[in-house]
């Protein structure tokens, strides 16, 4: 996944519109991994709580995105550590 998608879809799922990429892709990268793990942190508390079945596998398949975005985000990171 190259730089470029994976902003757009990280921007559209944490609904971050409003979110400009910088020059510094690194510096971009990192702010979106943090909101990233937040956003993964916070789902792990909702889960903990009493939810429906679908509320529960709802949050369960988002956690899997965010996971999955996470992971690229590293590994784009890693690549542009690389490049240097």
């Amino acid at each position: 996944m190259g730089m470029k998608k994976f902003f757009k879809q990280v921007k559209h799922l944490l609904g971050l519109e409003d979110f400009i990429e910088s020059e510094k892709k690194k510096k971009s990268i990192k702010e979106l991994l943090s909101k990233l793990h937040a956003r993964k942190r916070e789902i792990k508390e909702l889960l903990k709580s009493k939810l429906s079945k679908k509320e529960r596998h709802e949050l369960k398949d988002e956690l899997e995105i965010i996971s999955f975005h996470i992971k690229n985000g590293k590994k784009i990171l890693a690549e542009l550590y690389a490049k240097k």
